[in-house]
Parts: structure tokens; C-alpha cells; sequence
């Protein structure tokens, strides 16, 4: 099985680093530049997982989440902030917002799959094997 995902961060080469890690994985990958691109792609595609950044331009991943949350309600994508915030704050309020993890900048792109699959362990899913 492959498992959507919608990546949102303005950061494209943080983007082209997800979307060729996670398809090397067996995921199929979309990608949006900006919380609001984000937003729709998210609710048109409705992936089985959401990869969000925080500081965005147009709006925010706390925002996208809650938007996605409000609209998609029990079925919101597995949820995965990753951002250079590593405030603890930001952490609790992602975490309290919705999110199902929060990774920071930066990171490995093999624990990015590690949680992703543990995630999806976690919800009753099949993980991803991973390749090398």
C-alpha cells in the first residue's frame, strides 16, 4: 500500500528533501509552499498524512492544522510538524493543537520515516519497511 502525503513548508529545499525521501520510501508525495496552498491541497487530496511546517508565509502550521482538524474532524491526516522552532512552547502548542509529532530543523530524514511509521503503528496502520 502507498500512503498519501501532503508536505507544506517554504522552504524548497527542505521540500525536495522530504518528497525524495519519502518517495524513495514508497510514498506518494505532494508538496505546497505555503499554509494556504497547504490547506487546499490537504482537503482536496486528503492525504493519509500531513507534514507541516510552522513559520510559513500566508499561514502558519498551527493554523493549517486547526483548519484541517475543524474541516476533516476524525478524519485529520496523521499530523507531523516540522519546523526550526525548538521552543518548547511551540512544541506543546503544536502537540496541543493536533499534531501527532514534532520533529525539528534539523533532522534526520530516516527519523522523519521512523516516526511516520510509528505513527502509523499508532493509528492501526501498516508501516512503511524501510529502504536503504
Amino acid at each position: 500500500m502507498s500512503y498519501k502525503v501532503v508536505a507544506i513548508d517554504d522552504e524548497a529545499d527542505i521540500l525536495r528533501l522530504v518528497r525524495i525521501k519519502l518517495e524513495k520510501e514508497g510514498f506518494d508525495v505532494i508538496t505546497a509552499v505555503d499554509g494556504e496552498d497547504g490547506l487546499a491541497k490537504v482537503l482536496e487530496v486528503r492525504p493519509d498524512i500531513m507534514i507541516v511546517d510552522v513559520r510559513m508565509p500566508k499561514m502558519d502550521g498551527y493554523e493549517v492544522v486547526k483548519e484541517v482538524r475543524k474541516k476533516m474532524g476524525k478524519k485529520t491526516p496523521i499530523t507531523i510538524m516540522l519546523t526550526a522552532s525548538a521552543n518548547p512552547r511551540d512544541i506543546v502548542r503544536g502537540l496541543e493543537g493536533g499534531a501527532d509529532d514534532y520533529i525539528t530543523k534539523p533532522f534526520s530524514p530516516r527519523e522523519l520515516v521512523e516516526r511516520i511509521n510509528v505513527a502509523l503503528i499508532k493509528k492501526g496502520k501498516a508501516p512503511v519497511p524501510f529502504k536503504k
